[in-house]
């Protein structure tokens, strides 16, 4: 870890001025900064600390619409009444996120910022890889791609997004609202985590000097009824092999508007659109109807030599979290 300066953003605009300046980097919770410090994946000169900006830990909300300040506490929003009771799978995922002491420290922002655990990006002696090191190449592409998604991956990175809360935002259509020198903007979250393309480095829609400042999801049926399952090699502390984040409305058994995005097998949080259209009218307790209907998503996967097991995971895994939201399990 090389030495570096800190200084502490009193105001919106200071932050700001500050992180647009080459070498310079925001901090709030730290929990994934510092690991990109010690792991030599990052080496800003300056850190710039935002947790003293008024106002951006605030959590607004009820059954019309939730606004999550940036530097909220993963574990604040967890415990939320308004957030357990009407966006149950937001809750769901922080609950399943990490560990406690590392929620009470992390923030809502910073948790849409992290990267990949890809062990080739993380390496203690640097690997070939396009993200650390654009140009460099993808270890994973020839190596160990167990972990790796199938879907949405190009040649140049095979890395999944390792957020929870990510995965039920998408589910949820959530809005990403962001500041910077040229403005305000909003981003819904299905957009904000970029795809590798020929440039696997850029990872967010974030531009230099931009600022997470909140994240607002509309309050729904689907919202209400909502659910997150994460499926992992161990019960706690661990990242998604897959996950499924569901919201449904019903008209009695049968569905009347689903959402899904799934977890563990993209570059970003990925949604079944097809899917969510084709399960309009479906019965909830028709588990082939179920599946046919995800069978439209998954025929745009690409599974490589060892991570094809996450397919039937992945259905599996949408099956159940929607059952068990519409009160099945």
């Amino acid at each position: 870890m090389q030495d570096f300066a800190y200084a502490r953003a009193a105001t919106l605009a200071e932050a700001i001025g500050a992180t647009a300046q080459a070498g310079t980097m925001a901090i709030a919770g730290g929990t994934e900064l510092l690991n990109w410090l010690k792991e030599g994946i990052a080496a800003p000169r300056r850190l710039v600390d935002l947790n003293f900006l008024p106002g951006l830990d605030r959590i607004e909300g009820d059954d019309r619409g939730l606004r999550i300040g940036a530097l909220a506490r993963m574990s604040d929003v967890a415990e939320h009444a308004v957030v357990g009771r009407d966006y149950k799978a937001i809750a769901q995922a922080l609950l399943q996120s990490a560990s406690p002491q590392l929620r009470n420290m992390a923030s809502m922002g910073g948790n849409l910022m992290q990267r990949t655990r890809c062990p080739y990006f993380r390496a203690e002696v640097e690997l070939p890889c396009n993200k650390r090191r654009p140009g460099s190449g993808c270890s994973a592409a020839s190596g160990e791609d167990r972990f790796a998604a199938t879907f949405g991956w190009s040649e140049h990175c095979i890395a999944t997004h390792p957020s929870d809360v990510a995965v039920a935002l998408a589910a949820l259509d959530a809005v990403v609202h962001v500041q910077g020198q040229g403005g305000v903007r909003a981003i819904p979250i299905a957009e904000f985590h970029r795809l590798p393309g020929e440039t696997p480095e850029r990872e967010t829609e974030l531009a230099a000097g931009e600022v997470i400042t909140a994240i607002e999801v509309p309050g729904s049926a689907v919202a209400r009824r909502s659910h997150y399952l994460k499926v992992r090699e161990r019960a706690s502390y661990e990242f998604a092999l897959v996950s499924a984040a569901v919201g449904l409305d019903l008209d009695g058994p049968l569905i009347r508007e689903a959402r899904i995005a799934l977890g563990g097998v993209a570059p970003r949080p990925w949604r079944l659109r097809a899917a969510e259209r084709a399960l309009r009218g479906v019965a909830l307790s028709d588990a082939t109807a179920l599946r046919r209907a995800l069978d439209v998503d998954f025929a745009e996967a690409r599974p490589r030599r060892d991570n094809g097991f996450k397919l039937e995971l992945a259905r599996r895994a949408a099956i159940r979290a929607l059952q068990t939201a519409g009160g099945m399990e």
